[in-house]
Parts: structure tokens; sequence; C-alpha cells
């Protein structure tokens, strides 16, 4: 006998079983992501750079050398030797010029020559001593070369003398001139130079 099946299509009930599922198991992992807030967190590396200002220093420093005591006497000696020979080789060139124009004799001349003589003398003595301190080798070397100068410019008063009394028309007594001015004016330039530089380092 024949088994009546009042529904032909027996399939239509599983799929709308099926779907009712499907949202039910949609709606629970929502509302589980929604109340347990499982959301994944990204992490954002972000690098932080942190400029350091660099503050140049412009300050200047200045420094101040202090001179030695014993320098300083010696500047102050040689500036006054060379003050003092300025003057007296003035008064050499000024009798030269006098005894050229003929306006002073002949014994005037001589004896004025022969007092430049025992002047320069002398001055070679104050030059030559004390000097500066020893342990200044710098100032030692260059009082040295001062010593030699006024010697020669001593020998050029000497000369001079010889010049005024010579047979010649004054060929000798010119050349000690030129020399006796060369020699003084280097004389000048040293002691000026000497100053200078202690001073300046």
């Amino acid at each position: 006998m024949e088994t009546y099946n009042p529904d032909p299509k027996p399939g239509r009930l599983i799929l709308p079983l099926v779907l009712i599922g499907m949202i039910a198991t949609t709606y629970t992992f929502i509302n589980r992501v929604a109340t347990n807030n499982s959301i994944e967190i990204i992490e954002d590396n972000t690098t932080t750079t942190i400029i350091e200002e660099v503050s140049e220093d412009t300050t200047t420093t200045s420094t101040t050398t202090t001179i030695p005591e014993g320098v300083v006497n010696y500047l102050e000696e040689i500036t006054g030797e060379k003050i003092q020979a300025i003057e007296l080789g003035k008064k050499v060139l000024e009798t030269n010029q006098r005894w050229d124009d003929k306006t002073t004799t002949y014994q005037e001349a001589q004896n004025e020559f022969q007092e430049f003589i025992d002047d320069f003398e002398a001055f070679v003595e104050i030059v030559s001593t004390p000097g500066p301190p020893n342990d200044n080798s710098s100032l030692v070397s260059t009082h040295q070369e001062i010593v030699v100068l006024v010697n020669l410019i001593y020998d050029d008063t000497l000369e001079l003398l010889e010049g005024l009394t010579a047979p010649d028309t004054g060929e000798r007594r010119a050349a000690a001139l030129d020399s006796f001015n060369s020699n003084l004016d280097q004389f000048i330039l040293v002691i000026e130079q000497t100053v200078a530089s202690a001073t300046s380092s």
C-alpha cells in the first residue's frame, strides 16, 4: 500500500532553519565582540626625532700678559738712550753743517767734534750696561746688536774729527758722516723694534 506524503517538497523547511541558524550565529558573534570589546589594536610605530639646539659660544677670551719688571726697566732704559742718541746726532749734524757753511771757525769745529767723541765714549758705557735680564735670551741677543751699533757710532765720531783735519777737500769727513747717520738710524730702528716686540708678545 502506498504511503501518503502530505508535503511533496520536504526540503522547503530546511532552508529557513539554516537561515535562522546563520542569523543567530552572526548576532551572537557581533554581540560578543561588542561586549568583550575584542577589537584588534594596530600599533602605530611613530619615531620621534628630538633636535637638540646647539648654542655656539662666540665669547672671545682675552688674555693679559704681564711684562716682568726687569724687562720693563730695560725697555724704558733703551728708550731713553734712543732719545739721547737722537739729540747727540742732531748736534753732530748741526756742527758739521756750520763748518760746511763756514759759519764757524776751524778751531771751534775741532773742539765740538772732540766733544762729540767724549760724549759718545760715555754713551757707549751707558748703553752697554746694565743691559736686559740675563734670563731673557731674546733681549740679550738684541742688546748685543745695540752695543755693536753704538760702538760703530763712536768710531764714526773719531773718523769725523780725522776727516775734519784731513788734507783733502772734505771727502773723508763726508764718508764718516754718511756712516755715522747710517749707524745712528740703525741703532734707533733696532731699539724701536725691540720695544715693539717685547710689548706686543
